[in-house]
């Protein structure tokens, strides 16, 4: 990000501070997410009319002032929306007091458990906004950015919620495309994620599935194989996307805010990140994904398909918050692998959501 660009996110992120983290009794504000990849690969002059777009949908912050989170009362906190004002507040004072990197390490194993807290929501946010952090770790540690990921903490927190699955050891031998491909889906697949997750333990073949991940060997493989868990799930949409669009979209945005918050994590809580991303990966597909056949010809879309640039552009225009997100998914797992049918994936995505 160039000067410029900084300051339209830091623009960005203080008119969604106004603005609460949910809306419509539940529903998650993409707002900051949004912005940040937007700036992130150019569109920054979109910024603004996108927000007067997207915020009309949006509730006030809410206010502190419930029963005021502090340290040594935390624990009980987990889980309680209702408190989201003062988990902002406690995180907002926690930043100012140290470096935010300590306090990442210090939160994100207490929160890593309930990765799959509101559709995931939770660690996206804070990885979008670890990395406008790490973009800028030359400018004060103050201001709109840091915020930001006090907020994106805080969400997290009072959404926190563990899957209630058996979690065996990773000792498989699968590559993350041959993994994914063995996950089934939850027989029931007509309710909302909290009631498909909740299925998970009693699926045939989830835990045999789950255990099939092979196991790194040393920090860089972490980051190469969880890399690999979101190459795979990218294109994992291109074939099933159409199960359902909005969802599957997680699937592989949250493992890629793992993978981006890796590099300010210290080592020792790689592995327990790849785990959480995997099994977060895993849950979301077998709660979404099925067997009915495309509507369209894949090989259509992946016609229809541009450069990286043109695929996210192409997201920005069609304006929903899922596809832009997973279209900066999509451009990372290009990037990384040189496979055009991630972009083609992106632009499926903007076929197939509806704004």
């Amino acid at each position: 990000m160039n000067e410029s660009d900084t300051g339209i996110l830091d623009e960005a992120y203080e008119r969604f501070h106004t603005t609460g983290p949910e809306f419509d009794d539940g529903l998650t504000n993409h707002g900051p997410m949004a912005v940040e990849a937007m700036v992130r690969h150019g569109q920054d002059g979109q910024v603004h009319a996108w927000i007067d777009w997207y915020q009309d949908r949006l509730d006030e912050a809410p206010r502190g002032g419930i029963s005021p989170v502090t340290s040594e009362n935390w624990q009980e906190a987990l889980g309680e929306i209702k408190r989201v004002g003062d988990w902002t507040s406690f995180m907002l004072r926690e930043v100012e007091l140290r470096p935010w990197r300590d306090l990442l390490a210090e939160w994100w194993p207490r929160l890593l458990p309930g990765i799959t807290a509101s559709a995931t929501h939770g660690v996206i946010r804070v990885g979008h906004s670890v990395r406008a952090l790490l973009a800028e770790e030359e400018s004060p540690a103050d201001g709109p950015r840091l915020a930001e990921f006090a907020h994106a903490l805080a969400y997290w927190a009072a959404r926190w919620s563990p899957l209630n699955v058996a979690t065996p050891p990773y000792g498989g031998l699968l590559s993350p495309s041959a993994a994914l491909a063995e996950v089934p889906g939850v027989p029931e697949q007509t309710i909302g994620v909290t009631h498909r997750l909740s299925q998970l333990s009693e699926t045939p073949g989830w835990t045999d599935a789950l255990s099939t991940l092979r196991t790194p060997e040393s920090p860089r493989q972490v980051a190469e194989l969880l890399s690999a868990v979101v190459d795979a799930a990218v294109l994992d949409y291109l074939a099933h996307g159409h199960a359902n669009p909005v969802m599957l979209v997680h699937a592989s945005t949250a493992p890629t805010a793992v993978l981006r918050t890796l590099p300010a994590l210290p080592e020792s809580l790689w592995v327990p990140s790849l785990d959480a991303a995997w099994l977060a990966t895993a849950a979301i597909t077998a709660a979404y994904r099925n067997t009915e056949a495309a509507p369209e010809d894949i090989a259509a879309v992946l016609a229809q398909t541009g450069d990286p640039q043109e695929s996210f552009d192409r997201a920005v225009r069609h304006r929903d918050e899922h596809a832009v997100k997973f279209a900066d998914t999509a451009f990372d797992s290009y990037e990384r692998t040189g496979n055009k049918q991630a972009l083609a994936a992106a632009t499926r995505a903007t076929l197939l959501i509806k704004v």
